[in-house]
């Protein structure tokens, strides 16, 4: 379906829809972390009460992800551009804790969490300036028709558990790799030796995966066995760069959220 073509990406949201945590289009409303649906104009019943979609994609969100703040302080630190230290104060800050039960926790003094609090408040300063230079830019840049394909950015997978240069293929280049790569049935012809390649061929696997589906080791392997003979490796990978999660005990894998 047509509509269903259209779901974006985190990084395609308006900063609006990065807050509500979902976006809609003319027919549905979907969420943004998982891209759960829900269809304008149907009633949805909901512990014995009814709601329209809007109200029961948010409690979608809240009985499933907790809150929007929670998943974007649980994410890589990197997509946040602060450090994992920072990251850490800041998720204690949004439980409301004062500076000195923060202070207490870190094992920092009060003056080094007022520190944080200042150079946290100072990046939302220059984000929204930068942000708003962006925006004007893009427009800008429309206007003139200027934007090649070859600059536009293959992003990162809102998983990832690393986040380097090796990330710095452009849409054309993840074309090529693909093409170089995979055959077309989706089955690796030469697994690829640089990093670059490899996320983008293990983010092409992942795709044939299901996002809220659990799935055993076994399940795993028949479909990983008809992609690429050393099954075993590509399972592993899969769970290195933040693509599937498991169980302790590898009874469960699941598409990583």
């Amino acid at each position: 379906m047509k509509d269903h073509d259209e779901r974006k990406s985190l990084w395609q949201v308006t900063q609006t829809e990065l807050t509500n945590g979902f976006y809609e289009n003319d027919n549905f409303v979907y969420c943004l972390i998982c891209n759960e649906t829900f269809t304008k104009g149907e009633i949805f019943q909901h512990n014995n009460h009814l709601y329209d979609a809007y109200k029961m994609m948010k409690i979608h969100n809240e009985d499933k992800h907790g809150s929007m703040l929670d998943y974007l302080l649980n994410m890589n630190p990197n997509f946040l551009g602060i450090s994992s230290t920072q990251q850490s104060i800041l998720k204690l800050m949004a439980e409301g804790k004062s500076d000195k039960e923060i202070s207490e926790v870190k094992g920092i003094s009060c003056s080094t969490v007022r520190n944080h609090r200042y150079k946290l408040h100072e990046y939302e300063k220059q984000a929204k300036l930068f942000l708003a230079a962006m925006d004007l830019f893009k427009k800008k840049e429309d206007f003139m028709k200027s934007e090649e394909p070859s600059s536009q950015f293959y992003d990162a997978h809102k998983t990832a558990t690393m986040i380097d240069d090796r990330y710095n293929v452009t849409v054309e280049e993840k074309k090529k790799m693909i093409a170089r790569y995979l055959d077309q049935n989706g089955c690796i012809k030469q697994f690829p030796a640089k990093e670059k390649g490899k996320i983008v061929i293990l983010r092409e696997i992942a795709s044939n995966f299901s996002p809220g589906i659990h799935y055993s080791e076994v399940e795993v392997n028949n479909v990983l066995k008809k992609i690429y003979s050393d099954f075993p490796y590509i399972r592993r990978l899969l769970i290195e760069y933040g693509f599937l999660e498991r169980t302790d005990s590898c009874s469960e894998y699941w598409i990583k959220e």
